[in-house]
């Protein structure tokens, strides 16, 4: 927190994107540099969909006793119009004494309130939801940068491919892998780390070729094969994903409890194959089994190289899934 002052506090602080994890931090790093300033810094959070502005009002106005404030406003995107006129207003002049943190989903909804902050003003701290593969790859080695230590590319691609993208759980595995390291980490610290869990790479390739996610589906597979999982269970798995898929989209929309005890499995496993079936035809299904098929024969027949029967099966079936039989 070094060089932190209260005249470098920015008055009107913005997190704007639909990130929890990304907002949550945002706030925690935002009062605590204010706490660095002032520890007996007073403060409030309000959700902005039920707040007045008779409030609001009382919530800025100068304190009788002085001292710092930090008012944070979550789900600012909910605030009605005439909450944001008069937050708007007081963003123009605000009081120094108070730092006011408007948390915002970023998209349709009250966009006007947060195009307004950012023209009176306001410091904007991106919290978007991370598209694509290279973003979360990045966010994995700022991570690991940001508590000291280092993490080459590899590394962070074989981080995600044992972890998935999700961004709290890439954050509580780099927490993990820095406790237990010597904070350098490469792709065989990863490999060695997450051996363990190797089980479920097969079912995390069978679900991503599922849903048609072909890049995510090739990362697991290559993961897997590079920490030595064997063939067999991965080409059963992506037949059973397929099986499981058709026979719960057979069944029709039900409720998965209900039709637990008539499909003879966990609801938890026939709400995830509801999910899955999406997008799927009864042809694609028939032309996906039929991948699945080949692809254990070759596995188990032998076939000179295994990892590209998987390979070439993660393609045919998230075919099978965009157009059918073809």
């Amino acid at each position: 927190m070094g060089g932190v002052t209260a005249a470098s506090l920015p008055p009107i602080l913005l997190v704007l994107g639909d990130e929890e994890l990304l907002a949550t931090r945002a706030v925690t790093e935002a009062v605590a540099k204010v706490r660095s300033v002032d520890p007996d810094v007073d403060v409030r959070e309000y959700q902005a969909g039920s707040l007045t502005v008779g409030e609001i009002a009382e919530m800025l106005s100068p304190s009788l006793f002085g001292g710092r404030r930090v008012l944070v406003l979550r789900a600012g995107q909910d605030a009605r119009k005439d909450l944001a006129t008069a937050l708007l207003a007081y963003a123009k002049n605000p009081d120094p004494d108070v730092q006011l943190v408007v948390l915002h989903l970023g998209g349709a909804k009250g966009k006007a309130f947060a195009d307004g902050l950012k023209a009176a003003g306001a410091t904007v701290v991106p919290a978007m939801k991370l598209k694509g593969h290279r973003e979360r790859v990045a966010f994995v080695r700022d991570e690991i940068r940001r508590s000291g230590g280092k993490c080459t590319e590899d590394a962070a691609e074989a981080l995600i491919a044992a972890v998935g993208g999700d961004l709290r759980d890439l954050a509580a595995a780099c927490s993990q892998l820095l406790a237990d390291t010597d904070g350098r980490i490469g792709a065989d610290t990863v490999a060695r780390y997450y051996r363990g869990r190797v089980e479920v790479t097969g079912f995390t390739v069978a679900d991503a070729t599922m849903i048609g996610d072909v890049p995510g589906a090739l990362e697991a597979l290559r993961w897997a094969l590079h920490v030595g999982v064997d063939p067999v269970p991965i080409a059963d798995a992506l037949a059973d994903g397929v099986r499981t898929v058709a026979r719960v989209a057979a069944a029709g929309r039900g409720d998965p409890y209900q039709l637990a005890s008539t499909l003879g499995m966990p609801a938890w496993k026939i709400k995830n194959a509801q999910q899955r079936a999406r997008g799927w035809t009864p042809e694609g299904l028939v032309e996906a089994m039929r991948a699945a098929a080949e692809c254990n024969a070759a596995v188990k027949g032998g076939a000179d190289d295994r990892a590209y029967a998987l390979e070439k099966a993660v393609f045919s079936v998230a075919a099978a899934r965009r157009g059918g039989a073809r």
